[in-house]
C-alpha cells in the first residue's frame, strides 16, 4: 500500500513545474491594460474530493489499476468560469507573444483549440505581464476538484483477472471504443455543454483541456510500496471527457504523440490565478484504498 508520505512526494513531484513557470522572467511583472481584459473566475472552497491518482503504475511488471487517493485543497482555488476563446488568444498572437493556434478556427466566442502545451505557457507569460495578475494552468489534481461531478473515473475494472492479459485488451478496447463515440467533432460556443455545480462552463465537455501535472509511472512491489518513481514532464496530462497523456509539443492530438488512451480531437486550455499571497495550491493527499488487480 502506498503511504501518505510517498503519495506527497508524488504531488510533491507534480507540482514542481508550477514554481518553474511562476519564476520564469517577466512573469506577472507587467502592468494592467485596457486592451486586456481580464477572464472571469469562479472562486471555489477549500474541500476533499476523492481522486484516482493519474499516470502508470506497474506491480509484478504488469499494468495496475492507479490508486484512489483523497485530495484536499486547503486553500480557495480561483478557475476560469471558462476556456480560453479564440478571441482571448488572438489578442496574444497579434501582441506577437503567442504561435498561431494550429486549429484556423475563427468564431471568436468557441475556445481556441490546436494549442500545445508550450503554446499555453506562452499565453500566461504574455496575459500575467500585461494584466499584473499571476495565471497558471490547473494540476490534474485541481482540475479533478474543480470539475465536480464532472470528472470522469475512467480506470480499467478492478476485477480483472491480472493473469489474463486477454480480459485487459478487450476492457481497453471497449473503454476507448466507447470513448470514440463520445467524442464532439468541432468545438461548440462557450457555454453549450452547461455549468456543473461550481458554476464553471463546459467542464469535460467541448474540449479537452491541458494540465501543469507531470506523466508519472511508479512501480510497486507485491506489498504496494513503491519502489520506483519517474516523472517525465515532456508529457503532461490532459483532462476532459476522460484523461489523456500528450506530449508538450502537440497541437494536434489526431495526428499522434499520446502515450496513453485515445486521443481528444480538440486541445485548449482554462487557467487557475495564483493570489499574490501563496505560490501555488497546497495539497495534502492520502490513501483511501489501493486499487490493484
Amino acid at each position: 500500500m502506498l503511504s501518505a508520505f510517498k503519495l506527497m512526494a508524488l504531488a510533491t513531484a507534480a507540482l514542481a513545474p508550477i514554481a518553474i513557470s511562476a519564476l520564469a522572467p517577466g512573469y506577472g511583472t507587467g502592468p494592467a491594460t485596457p486592451h486586456v481584459p481580464l477572464p472571469e473566475f469562479v472562486e471555489l472552497r477549500p474541500g476533499t474530493i476523492q481522486f484516482r491518482a493519474s499516470g502508470e503504475f506497474l506491480g509484478g511488471g504488469k499494468p495496475i489499476v492507479a490508486p484512489i487517493v483523497a485530495v484536499t485543497v486547503d486553500r480557495s482555488l480561483a478557475v476560469m468560469k471558462s476556456q480560453v476563446t479564440v478571441a482571448d488568444y488572438q489578442r496574444c498572437v497579434k501582441a506577437g507573444a503567442c504561435p498561431v493556434a494550429g486549429s484556423g478556427e475563427t468564431a471568436s466566442n468557441r475556445p481556441v483549440v490546436g494549442v500545445s502545451w508550450r503554446d499555453t505557457q506562452a499565453y500566461i507569460s504574455w496575459l500575467s505581464r500585461e494584466t499584473g495578475t499571476r495565471f497558471r494552468l490547473p494540476t490534474d489534481e485541481e482540475w479533478a476538484y474543480a470539475a465536480a461531478s464532472r470528472f470522469h473515473d475512467d480506470a480499467l475494472p478492478e476485477s480483472l483477472d491480472r493473469s489474463d492479459p486477454g480480459q485487459r485488451a478487450l476492457a481497453i478496447y471497449d473503454r476507448d471504443a466507447s470513448r470514440v463515440m463520445a467524442a464532439g467533432k468541432a468545438p461548440q460556443p462557450i457555454g453549450s455543454f452547461g455549468a456543473n455545480e461550481n458554476g464553471l462552463l463546459d467542464m469535460a465537455g467541448n474540449v479537452w483541456e491541458w494540465t501543469d501535472t507531470c506523466f508519472q509511472r511508479i512501480t510497486l512491489d507485491a506489498a504496494g510500496a513503491t519502489t520506483a518513481a519517474v516523472a517525465n514532464c515532456g508529457v503532461r496530462v490532459v483532462e476532459g471527457l476522460h484523461r489523456a497523456y500528450m506530449t508538450d509539443f502537440v497541437r494536434d492530438a489526431r495526428a499522434g504523440g499520446c502515450v496513453s488512451g485515445t486521443p481528444p480531437s480538440n486541445l485548449g486550455f482554462r487557467l487557475v490565478r495564483d493570489d499574490v499571497s501563496w505560490p501555488g495550491l497546497s495539497l495534502a493527499l492520502g490513501l483511501v484504498r489501493p486499487a490493484a488487480r
